[in-house]
């Protein structure tokens, strides 16, 4: 550990190194013929790989996740069952239903539809009419329930995305972005832990019409469980999808591709590439001791130094190997401590990847010494370069 201890009041940065593992080769790069694409990693939030991202772009049908968080809500809090029933609208019936040209559950007009029905026909068969009957059923019309999506995706952290309607119907001013869509579906995901499980249905059947699910995806051995296609013919080909391996989870958005076979290609192929040449590493527990420094004019000679929260961070296997990770302080820490206070910081570095920052915290408080004491500590520092 390089430090320099000081008897005044100038101290400077010290820094231990806990890891160098070295190895020459840097993290691997992916291209995809997708026009916007987020990969993201559910549970550090790290991003393995974007293109246009934050670009703005019509979300089609991947849009109807937020006219499902909007009925996933109502239905967490109590203020809607599964069982309550909408009527469907002359309006839902013409601009959603079977003679519109678009998505349709096939719903009909004046007939009561329960909510799970709902539920399914916008997720499972892409229903437009579904989602106008919801829009209405939880707003006074469907250009107010838009308000209120783009109103809640605020709140969620949707900071580029403006609804419009509640179908993705294309509208000019009806946009998102890649990254906006993967924050969507990673809310759900974590919001709705009760309620997710319909993204991973197949087919259903409604009014004698069985419609299997548009995610192709969900039909593979990639352990896909969600989420949303989307089609128009300015938006081109998209997909939110979400793949598990063992305890982590990966969320991506892939949009602007030319092609339904493109579709099932370009996001298997991006999962597959982020859970093989990824991984989440875990380099301490809440509450781990880090390391110890020292304390100047303090009842005890050193402090101990913890991490308040798990370390867990996303890396490339071949960027692990590079990683380092350090600690860097004020030394001597200036007593009095206070048990929690932010006294120093961890800093981990890897090719291609964003230093990341983490406070440290000490372990327990350290009184100030007495005037005697304090007198004592800095004339061994003037006569032999001590501190404590």
């Amino acid at each position: 550990m390089q430090s320099t201890r000081l008897s005044g009041a100038r101290p400077i940065v010290a820094m231990l190194v806990l890891f160098a593992l070295s190895w020459a080769a840097q993290a691997q790069a992916i291209e995809t013929t997708a026009k916007q694409a987020i990969l993201v990693d559910a549970t550090t939030g790290a991003v393995l790989f974007s293109k246009d991202a934050d670009a703005p772009m019509p979300p089609s049908s991947m849009s109807k996740m937020m006219t499902v968080y909007m009925l996933f809500d109502r239905l967490k809090n109590g203020s809607l069952s599964l069982d309550d029933t909408f009527t469907v609208s002359e309006n839902a019936w013409r601009k959603g239903g079977a003679k519109s040209g678009g998505s349709t559950m096939f719903l009909v007009p004046g007939k009561k539809v329960r909510v799970e029905d709902l539920l399914r026909g916008i997720i499972v068969q892409s229903g437009n009419d579904a989602c106008i009957v919801v829009a209405e059923g939880l707003a006074s019309s469907e250009e107010a329930f838009s308000e209120e999506m783009t109103a809640r995706g605020r709140e969620l952290g949707l900071k580029n995305s403006v609804f419009k309607n509640s179908t993705g119907w294309p509208v000019p001013e009806h946009l998102t972005t890649a990254r906006d869509l993967a924050t969507l579906a990673l809310r759900t995901i974590k919001d709705f832990p009760g309620l997710y499980h319909y993204y991973k249905e197949t087919e259903f059947t409604y009014n004698g019409i069985r419609q299997t699910n548009r995610n192709p995806l969900l039909y593979g051995d990639m352990n896909v469980d969600g989420l949303k296609t989307g089609h128009t013919q300015d938006a081109g080909y998209g997909l939110t999808a979400s793949a598990t391996k063992g305890d982590r989870r990966l969320i991506l958005v892939a949009n602007g591709m030319a092609s339904k076979k493109e579709r099932r290609s370009e996001p298997e192929r991006l999962l597959g590439w982020g859970l093989r040449e990824f991984n989440n590493y875990k380099l301490f527990s809440a509450g781990e001791v880090v390391t110890k420094a020292d304390v100047w004019l303090g009842k005890e000679a050193e402090v101990t130094l913890i991490v308040e929260k798990q370390m867990l961070i996303t890396l490339s296997r071949q960027a692990r190997r590079k990683m380092k990770v350090a600690v860097q302080f004020n030394t001597p820490i200036a007593a009095p401590i206070t048990k929690g206070q932010r006294v120093a910081k961890l800093v981990v570095t890897a090719p291609e990847f964003d230093p990341i920052e983490v406070p440290l915290l000490a372990s327990s408080s350290v009184e100030r010494l007495g005037l005697l004491g304090r007198l004592g500590t800095a004339l061994k520092a003037i006569l032999w370069g001590e501190s404590g």
